[in-house]
């Protein structure tokens, strides 16, 4: 698993608890999936499709600094499906797990077509061309 971002919870982030918003840590969740997608199949053009059950672990709470753990685990012929894990950053205790979160490579039409890909990339030169 890879953990590349890191997120500061503060106050805006909270709920009527004093904890982190699950939607908001969701939209993280969601946004940093589709960045990795977008590199993984080489495409801007990928949709979130399905994101399996969602468990809430542990809470986090204002000041705490998280990080969002993504893997890819299957390349199909249209899409690919990511693994996630939000952890804290000091404790490394899990705050979040979600098993699959697929994505689909689509047409201008918003219908699925082929990626052509079949392995983790571990680059992302393509975006500079």
């Amino acid at each position: 698993m890879n953990f590349y971002t890191r997120k500061w919870v503060k106050p805006e982030d909270l709920n009527a608890h004093g904890t982190l918003f699950g939607g908001r840590l969701l939209a993280w969740i969601d946004e940093e999936a589709a960045i990795y997608a977008i590199i993984q199949l080489g495409t801007l053009s990928c949709v979130t499709k399905y994101m399996s059950e969602i468990n809430f672990v542990s809470s986090a709470r204002q000041g705490d600094i998280i990080e969002l753990g993504i893997k890819a685990v299957v390349f199909g012929h249209t899409s690919l499906t990511l693994t996630c894990e939000v952890r804290n950053k000091i404790t490394q205790k899990t705050i979040l797990t979600i098993d699959k979160i697929v994505f689909v490579s689509v047409d201008d039409s918003g219908k699925p077509v082929k990626h052509g890909r079949t392995e983790i990339t571990y680059t992302d030169e393509w975006l500079r061309e």
